[in-house]
């Protein structure tokens, strides 16, 4: 009996190592001409893809995607493009080591639906400039945008004489399919953002892959902090697209000297305060008791519509809904990721005590992915940077952009976040196209005093330890 899905995965991967075959043997030069025309030809249509993805989903704010399409072309093209990534990257002469970049063969990008674009664009870019074919798998809510970003960046391609394939895309999006192609025997990475259980089903797949972990992001107020600028920020942030961004904080803690007039401020600023009664309604809304999960419903709508579903007596003109809470975990919903205009808001006694809180916030979670101070005095700065296992420790920054880097700071802009070890992934980088390359290495022979002048017979004698091997070493040459 003939397996359609595995024939179909198995069609796209023949499609692409011949891509990968015609990619390996393109110059540096030709490879930049590739990679810029499909900048110009994304960032050009920046504003057509962003209302389409607005439009297809229903989540965020098209004129903040705008702003994701920018970060993920022209912010991403400026980060890459002298970035050495065909033949001879590097030569040390005095080590003797000459470095080699090779492409790592094709790449299938799991795309999700709250970055239904950005990521497409982002993913393709990074795989141009290394010369890697890349396959488009997006959300089936996205289908239709995700597919127009990567035809746009593949019709530029061409162009510029790219090899016929090497920008793929699903037309239709099945977990068969899907879960054949990641396991496919001539993949050679699974670069996944999305879903927890998406990016699970990655690493299990038996290719090597690149995930993300979920953010559950804390942002403590430090008592040093100037308080308006901060909840400022703080808005820009978790406002932005409608909180879709994985990096966007979660939870304010402050500490009890300062509670009040953190409070005020961010009711100037059009936030709503929930009442214990109105936080019990917003969990029912918000989260999905049965699935342990928020509700996909309200992730990436306004903090109006979230209301009104919830039945709140909040403003017309709401921006961001605050929820009082005093315990994390399973017994209070909105402690966890929620990927809309909702805030957890915690109140402690001291600093020692917002720490721990923090911690217990991103153990929930959000362990390896990113937390966020605000305060002006650098040693405590510096204190809560050294406890926080997070790969992204942001400074007086609004969080959804300063973790994508490239905005508020020099990190890497990228659309893939590395949660390191303590989200189960290898790195706690911001992904881009320097992990997507193979780096070959020509170790020359070098003169070796210790091994080839060195009485070796030494090592032999039990009676000498390391110091005293050491010390005649040292002694005698």
């Amino acid at each position: 009996m003939v397996d359609i899905k595995t024939d179909t995965a198995d069609m796209i991967m023949q499609k692409a190592k011949s891509a990968a075959a015609i990619f390996s043997q393109l110059s540096q030069e030709h490879t930049d001409r590739i990679t810029k025309a499909v900048y110009e030809a994304a960032f050009n249509k920046r504003v057509r893809l962003a209302k389409l993805a607005h439009e297809e989903t229903g989540k965020g704010k098209w004129e903040d995607k705008v702003i994701k399409n920018v970060v993920a072309t022209q912010f991403v093209y400026e980060d890459i493009k002298n970035l050495k990534s065909v033949g001879i990257v590097s030569d040390d002469k005095e080590r003797g080591i000459t470095e080699i970049a090779q492409p790592i063969g094709p790449i299938f990008a799991l795309i999700p639906v709250t970055n239904p674009t950005s990521t497409v664009m982002f993913k393709i870019l990074i795989a141009m400039k290394t010369r890697n074919p890349i396959i488009i798998g997006p959300h089936p809510s996205a289908l239709k945008c995700s597919t127009e970003a990567a035809r746009i960046s593949y019709e530029a391609a061409l162009k510029e004489d790219a090899p016929d394939d090497c920008i793929q895309w699903l037309s239709q999006v099945s977990m068969d399919e899907t879960h054949a192609l990641m396991a496919h025997k001539d993949l050679a990475l699974v670069l996944a953002t999305g879903g927890a259980g998406l990016v699970h089903a990655a690493y299990s797949s038996g290719t090597p892959a690149i995930g993300v972990g979920p953010g559950n992001v804390p942002v403590f107020i430090e008592n040093s902090a100037d308080i308006p600028f901060a909840v400022e920020q703080i808005i820009i942030s978790k406002t932005f697209d409608n909180g879709t961004v994985c990096a966007s904080e979660q939870a304010v803690i402050v500490e009890r000297s300062i509670a009040d007039k953190v409070l005020d401020h961010f009711r100037q600023q059009k936030a709503y305060i929930l009442s214990g009664d109105e936080v019990k309604k917003l969990e029912k809304t918000a989260f999905n008791s049965e699935k342990g999960l928020m509700n996909a419903e309200i992730v990436g709508k306004s903090a109006r519509v979230i209301a009104d579903m919830a039945a709140l007596g909040a403003p017309d003109d709401v921006k961001l809904l605050i929820a009082p809470l005093k315990h994390v975990g399973k017994e209070s919903p909105l402690s966890s990721e929620i990927l809309a205009p909702i805030l957890a808001f915690y109140v402690v006694g001291n600093f020692d005590e917002a720490v721990k809180r923090c911690i217990d916030l991103n153990f929930y979670g959000g362990t390896g992915h990113t937390v966020s101070i605000f305060s002006n005095d650098e040693e405590k700065i510096k204190e809560f940077a050294f406890i926080m296992n997070a790969g992204r420790i942001l400074v007086n920054t609004p969080s959804s952009q300063g973790a994508v880097g490239g905005i508020y700071n020099k990190l890497e802009p990228s659309f893939t976040l590395g949660c390191g070890s303590g989200g189960k992934n290898i790195t706690t980088d911001n992904i881009t196209a320097k992990h997507l390359l193979n780096i070959q290495r020509i170790a020359r022979r070098r003169p070796n005093i210790r091994l080839e002048h060195f009485d070796q017979s030494l090592y032999f004698d039990e009676s000498l330890d390391a110091e005293a091997i050491e010390e005649k070493f040292n002694r005698d040459y």
